[in-house]
């Protein structure tokens, strides 16, 4: 093989999110008598040196990028990754940006697959909703038409809790043909990826549409950010959402998204909340999410979109909110901290896949049609935990050979 260009070594750690320290420690790079670890991979990075085969199958893995990517003769041109509709705040820098594209690249990859594995088995058919729809409609009757495709009942989805809820609503997109997954870091809680950073995730392929929600964010807010998504899958817009929605089409999608979940004239009904002081406004706006199975910062964007509370008390009490939130997560996090065990492995990661996703790389594993090398790519998992996860039988016991 060619020499490793070392501007692709430092390339492939910037855009993997990783300071040197921190890739020096995954790659098992060691301090010496002479040298820190960290120092030895920058030198590597400045042509001091060649890394060994060994070295480039680990910065291969914890770089997710392909070993022969590192013999390119330069970095490659930042990739597509479709439309970025988010509002930063300034605290976030490089390498948020890079962890986020280092998620974008893996799910392009993930979808991808399974298209090309759809293909090869002539099962690959083009959904009629995706990008069927233009923004000049308006959301009222872009929310009828996901409601009526999704066969929707408003009344089924508030009938019992929030995870309920979702579950519901998550199950209707899938049996739709969308792919809806549950991602917040990039497989260690060193990657998380903050709810300021990403929301949601949409990559509207005609054949396999990507949902993608950040399951850092309040499980409450999973349901809309669902439909927010989906609003983006039927305009055919590819890209990534934020917290803040700041941009028209953000607005327009998260109108949709309320229009759905919150039908006009619900909302209407608390006009008396017109110049309410916030204690009261925060008070109702519980009551409501609690009955319409959605956030509480949900229900406080429909009342400003609906007038019934100003821009200014929309901001103060979201604020609240979202720092009651951060609070009580933090909490929990501390308390679970000296709980022995915990959820099953392969029952948290088959919730965060979908049953979608995990239903057909079992069928195409027991039909030979997947390797579980192939599949464990696709389901972001090791390839020996692939049977236990998806539950299929093993190579030996399918038709055919995998």
């Amino acid at each position: 093989m060619p020499n490793v260009n070392p501007d692709v070594l430092r390339w492939a750690r910037e855009t993997a999110g990783l300071d040197l320290h921190d890739a020096a420690k995954r790659l098992g790079i060691s301090d010496t008598r002479a040298i820190a670890g960290p120092d030895r991979l920058a030198a590597l990075e400045k042509g001091d040196g060649e890394p060994s085969r060994p070295l480039l199958l680990k910065m291969a893995q914890h770089y997710r990028r392909p070993l022969l990517a590192f013999y390119l003769p330069a970095p490659p041109r930042r990739a597509e990754r479709g439309e970025d509709f988010r509002t930063l705040p300034a605290e976030y820098g490089q390498r948020d940006a890079a962890l986020v594209d280092a998620l974008l690249r893996d799910l392009r990859a993930r979808q991808e697959m399974v298209r090309s594995l759809l293909e090869v088995e002539d099962e690959a058919k083009e959904l009629p909703f995706v990008g069927s729809f233009d923004m000049s409609g308006g959301s009222k009757q872009l929310a009828k038409a996901i409601a009526q495709t999704l066969d929707f009942d408003i009344t089924q989805f508030r009938r019992g809790g929030r995870n309920e809820a979702f579950a519901y609503l998550r199950d209707l997109a899938e049996r739709t043909g969308v792919f809806v997954l549950l991602i917040g870091n990039l497989g260690s809680h060193h990657s998380t990826l903050d709810v300021e950073l990403f929301r949601g995730v949409a990559l509207a392929d005609p054949v396999t549409p990507f949902v993608i929600i950040n399951d850092q964010d309040s499980e409450a807010a999973w349901s809309f950010t669902l439909l927010h998504e989906l609003a983006h899958v039927w305009i055919g817009r590819t890209g990534i959402s934020g917290a803040n929605p700041s941009t028209a089409i953000e607005v327009f999608c998260n109108d949709v998204a309320g229009q759905i979940l919150m039908p006009d004239g619900e909302a209407l009904r608390d006009d008396a909340l017109r110049g309410a002081p916030s204690d009261q406004v925060i008070a109702r706006i519980r009551q409501l999410a609690e009955t319409w199975q959605v956030s509480h910062s949900a229900v406080a964007y429909k009342l400003f979109r609906e007038g019934i509370v100003s821009r200014d008390v929309w901001a103060e009490v979201s604020g609240i909110f979202r720092r009651q939130w951060l609070q009580n997560r933090a909490a929990a996090r501390e308390r679970n901290k000296d709980i022995e065990g915990g959820p099953d492995y392969y029952v948290v990661r088959r919730h965060r896949l979908g049953n979608r996703l995990v239903g057909l790389s079992r069928r195409m594993l027991a039909e030979g049609a997947l390797s579980p090398s192939m599949a464990g790519r696709i389901l972001g998992v090791k390839p020996t935990n692939v049977y236990a996860l998806t539950g299929a039988a093993t190579a030996g016991a399918s038709g055919r050979a995998a």
